[in-house]
């Protein structure tokens, strides 16, 4: 039986959000969304529900192109809400990471849960709070709990993106 041994990325919805808006649009870079692409084809990376949910959400471009793109939907199940109870139960501020007062965030324990599940490593654009009594972040249950967490820059390193520049014409 053969057994990959390369780490699998959960992707949180802010790296997608804002890779398309401020870093690597695909006007400027079509290359990386064509990595996304075979990464998801390849089973390195892959979206809960809920946070294709929350992109699709919108009618815009990037919703577009998650409706489209080959990065795996993993839905929930009877084993990522038990990851999910394991979260919730670990630690009381646990159940703060949703901001049920303005409806945001609600995907960022189920991408943790997935993560948990699927032994793979959290990417996130969020930092560690250094106030976890108000809110903490998708890190800081992460380092609770053990499981990987890293941002797009170090994800973007890990799995060995690198891109060329060179001018274009509109």
């Amino acid at each position: 039986m053969f057994l990959n041994l390369e780490p699998k990325y959960c992707l949180d919805a802010n790296v997608l959000i804002q890779a398309w808006t401020f870093y690597y649009s695909p006007d400027i870079s079509p290359s990386f969304w064509d990595v996304l692409n075979k990464l998801g084809s390849s089973g390195r990376i892959f979206l809960p529900e809920m946070v294709r949910d929350e992109i699709t959400s919108s009618d815009d471009d990037l919703s577009d192109w998650v409706k489209k793109c080959k990065i795996p939907i993993r839905k929930i199940d009877e084993q990522v809400i038990l990851c999910l109870r394991k979260i919730y139960q670990a630690d009381e501020s646990h159940k703060r990471l949703v901001d049920s007062t303005r409806g945001r965030s609600l995907a960022d324990p189920w991408v943790i849960a997935h993560a948990m599940h699927e032994s793979a490593i959290v990417v996130t654009k969020e930092n560690l709070a250094r106030n976890t009594n108000r809110r903490p972040k998708i890190p800081n249950v992460c380092q609770n709990l053990g499981v990987p967490c890293i941002n797009d820059s170090k994800f973007v390193t890990e799995i060995g993106i690198s891109f060329k520049c060179e001018l274009y014409k509109k």
